[in-house]
């Protein structure tokens, strides 16, 4: 019998039509609901077979190009049967069914004949806000998400076992006819997989999928280095796969707080560190901040404004090479603030004493 009969859903009917369809007939022909009623017994087995078809896209695919069949199946026996040759060549149409159509048919379901059925999970994405020093040094979080599990009524199989009962979807015979075009074959029955018997129903709970929704929080740990907008992968935290597949990542989108001092330049670090007229004048040696703590720098005797002084491997891990950027220092020239005669004639003798132009290249370029 056809699965969509079996349903009572078209051919044309959309994955959330099939579920429901299931769910309702599922509820009526339960052997729980119905004990001791070997009819009803029977129909929910067929029932439970064609959504485990209808139910999963890949294998609806190739049931409606007549190719479905299950994990570990025994290689389709055909029967031709019934062939109808009265088709005149001139009214046949390109895609009217042919021998190489069958036997194309064939050739699939030998090369898929070791196919586990398995489906990996999706990822699992999330957001996460660390500060700027956290980024730096690294820092552990727990990341609260939703993700389908494995079902705990079935381990994740999507069945459950029962009491043997004859198969509704070949009536015990082990093998169901099906046709394509003109032509009628026999192949092996998909449901219980040539047996004639079930030992297998979907699981109610999961609805045959072997997955269910569950709300818990993760544990992540962000790595020292990670820049904003980057993303943090957790292998195998993601959504559980179907029928034994593999589990998705948790994928982790950071977003890093802005810091009042640093700003990152890829892996190195910028800072802007005011300095004296004296000091950028003569030299000196300043204390400046890292994300490490303070650390000493020299300031080279003359010392123009917005001169960059650079400190070797005190900038950001990098999450590639192992080692760290540099720190990178603006130099932000401070006049001082002439608040007595003294130190005005002392700003003065100091320009009579040089009294270099120091507007004079800005002449030349002009000509």
């Amino acid at each position: 019998m056809d699965l969509y009969d079996i349903l009572g859903v078209a051919h044309d009917a959309g994955e959330a039509d099939i579920r429901r369809a299931y769910r309702r007939l599922a509820r009526r022909y339960h052997p729980g609901v119905n004990p001791g009623d070997a009819e009803a017994r029977a129909r929910f087995e067929a029932i439970a077979a064609a959504f485990e078809t209808l139910g999963d896209p890949d294998r609806r695919r190739r049931y409606d190009m007549g190719e479905a069949r299950q994990p570990g199946a025994e290689r389709s026996t055909f029967g031709f049967e019934g062939f109808d040759f009265s088709v005149e060549v001139a009214s046949s149409s390109a895609s009217a069914p042919t021998f190489g159509d069958l036997f194309a048919d064939v050739l699939r379901r030998a090369a898929g004949a070791g196919e586990a059925g398995e489906q990996a999970g999706a990822d699992l994405h999330a957001s996460l806000t660390v500060s700027f020093l956290e980024s730096m040094t690294g820092a552990e979080r727990e990341v609260p998400v939703t993700r389908q599990v494995p079902c705990r009524a079935c381990a994740g199989r999507g069945v459950l076992a029962v009491a043997p009962v004859t198969c509704g979807a070949c009536q015990g015979r082990g093998q169901v006819r099906a046709s394509r075009g003109h032509m009628v074959f026999t192949k092996t029955c998909d449901a219980c997989r040539g047996t004639g018997q079930r030992r297998e129903v979907a699981c109610r709970v999961c609805a045959g999928e072997g997955v269910e929704a569950r709300a818990e929080s993760l544990h992540v740990h962000v790595p020292a280095g990670v820049a904003d907008q980057a993303q943090v992968r957790v292998p195998g935290r993601g959504h559980a796969g179907r029928r034994g597949g593999r589990a998705g990542d948790l994928v982790i989108s950071v977003r890093v707080e802005p810091h009042p001092l640093f700003a990152r330049d890829g892996d190195d670090l910028r800072v802007v560190v005011p300095v004296a007229l004296h000091e950028a004048a003569l030299g000196a040696k300043i204390e400046i901040p890292t994300f490490e703590g303070p650390v000493r720098l020299r300031i080279p005797p003359g010392t123009q404004p917005g001169q960059k002084l650079r400190l070797r491997e005190r900038g950001a891990p990098s999450l590639r090479a192992g080692t760290r950027g540099d720190l990178i220092v603006d130099v932000q020239l401070v006049l001082p603030a002439l608040l007595d005669e003294r130190s005005k004639e002392i700003i003065r003798e100091f320009g009579r004493i040089n009294g270099e132009d120091v507007r004079r290249g800005l002449w030349t370029r002009m000509k």
